[in-house]
């Protein structure tokens, strides 16, 4: 990572090779070279200055020299390579910044007081895992049901409302009484408090049959999508007897639950449960017994009371989820029996019941809040910043100080070096092939290859006129 953070660093601040660069100058600038022009001469050619004297162009290697591309245009755009657009050149500026927060080994040399800053990245690199380990962990619990059992209280009272003979409405002539069936969860937590409706799918309140006849005698509640809870229910009918009433109450359970088979209840000791938790103890059962097949590990050979239940020897344990759906029933109703007074000695007679219900678990709350929250993410995100702008600031400060230190060493010297860096960076940026500074010089024209190269430059001449002239000739007499 040191290493590729320094080379990120080498491109972003425009080092030289060497790792030298003229104070002054802006981050990713190159000075510009002293002296005559690199390439070797062309007017006493009349060749193009990119081109060796005395060699044909159709002679070269088409690979060795490439002509300067237009101007405006780049060296990708004219090798038909794509070019980065803005977006793309800011992504990548954006990685080469964010790139590393570790101080180079130098600076830690330097500044032995750094060490305390490496311990702190140290610490926040464990602590950064421990974090998002603790986020999957959160994330991967939110997918399971988390309930939790607590006490429902259910209050059910009755008042009557005997007949008055000098009431003016219909209403108040005939004797009737009110049934009122409410409830509140007990030590609730939670801020928001849940309605007496919402925990349950559906209730049935059975009036005695003699007394209201078949088609009246029972009042129903059944859930909908479109239900708007409630707080309680009520019930008022006319009458001046006492009446026997059975209420049957039908727990809305989130995943759904069902009644086991008592076979398959007897054979994994539950009751009541959803699909998911009974396919899990069925699994259990058949590991514990090893039923699993030595084989093939994707049929399960069942035991006697296996086979009793699924009336089959030998089946695979994907098909279970199948065939548990007739062995599966809707889960048994509350019962309630109650009695409605209407002795006028008692003009209210209440009924408490507590019955337990699963409820969401109120830390699941907080851990989805957690998750979604972004709050912190930003403030880490700007103290990131921060750090990684000084983090830059102070490898650019070391770059001048190795500048002023090397210049001060031995100044010829350092200014030649950074000359031959200077060429060799031009060299590969211009891709010239060859060494530019030895043939800017006279003494690289008088060496024996010399002769035969200028006879060869001046025959490519004398066969590329004559071709033109025939060329015109032809033109001429068409």
């Amino acid at each position: 990572d040191e290493v590729a953070g320094g080379a990120r660093k080498f491109l972003v601040h425009g080092v030289v090779s060497g790792g030298k660069l003229r104070p002054g100058m802006p981050s990713g600038a190159r000075m510009p070279h002293q002296g005559a022009p690199m390439g070797p001469p062309g007017s006493p050619y009349m060749g193009s200055p990119a081109v060796r004297p005395g060699l044909a162009p159709a002679g070269m290697e088409p690979a060795r020299k490439r002509a300067a591309p237009p101007p405006g245009q780049s060296q990708a755009q004219s090798q038909g390579q794509p070019v980065p657009t803005a977006p793309a050149r800011s992504r990548s500026a954006k990685r080469r910044k964010m790139a590393d927060k570790i101080l180079p080994q130098r600076i830690r040399e330097l500044v032995p007081e750094s060490q305390a800053y490496m311990d702190l990245l140290a610490f926040e690199r464990k602590l950064d895992q421990t974090i998002m380990r603790k986020r999957v962990d959160i994330q991967e619990a939110l997918k399971r049901p988390m309930k939790q059992k607590r006490k429902l209280r259910l209050y059910i009272s009755n008042t009557f409302n005997p007949a008055k003979p000098d009431a003016e409405d219909s209403d108040g002539s005939i004797a009737s009484w009110e049934l009122r069936v409410e409830g509140k969860l007990l030590d609730d937590p939670s801020k928001q408090k849940r309605k007496f409706s919402s925990f349950f799918k559906s209730l049935v309140i059975e009036l005695d049959k003699d007394l209201y006849g078949p088609d009246n005698h029972l009042v129903e509640w059944h859930r909908t999508p479109t239900t708007q809870e409630t707080d309680g229910f009520q019930v008022k009918r006319p009458g001046d007897l006492s009446v026997r009433c059975t209420l049957l109450l039908m727990l809305d359970y989130q995943p759904p639950q069902f009644k086991l088979d008592p076979r398959l209840a007897r054979l994994l000791g539950l009751h009541t449960q959803s699909r998911s938790a009974i396919v899990q103890a069925l699994w259990q059962y058949v590991k514990t017994n090893r039923l699993q097949d030595s084989h093939d590990k994707e049929y399960i050979n069942g035991d006697k009371y296996f086979q009793q239940i699924f009336d089959c020897p030998r089946l695979k344990f994907s098909e279970i989820p199948q065939r548990l759906t007739a062995l599966l029933l809707p889960p048994d109703p509350i019962v309630i029996n109650h009695v409605i007074s209407v002795d006028p000695s008692d003009q209210k007679k209440t009924a408490c019941y507590d019955i337990d219900v699963e409820v969401e678990e109120p830390l699941k709350g907080q851990m989805s809040s957690f998750l979604l929250s972004t709050a912190n993410q930003q403030e880490i995100s700007a103290l990131d910043s921060k750090i990684h702008e000084t983090i830059e600031s102070i490898n650019q400060l070391k770059i001048q100080r190795d500048f002023m230190l090397s210049f001060s060493r031995d100044p010829k010297g350092y200014v030649q070096d950074l000359l031959r860096s200077q060429s060799r960076d031009l060299k590969v940026m211009t891709d010239v092939a060859g060494n530019p500074e030895e043939e800017r010089r006279a003494e690289f024209y008088h060496q024996p290859w010399s002769q035969e190269a200028v006879s060869r430059y001046f025959y490519c001449k004398i066969q590329q006129r004559r071709q033109e002239l025939e060329q015109s000739r032809v033109v001429r007499n068409t």
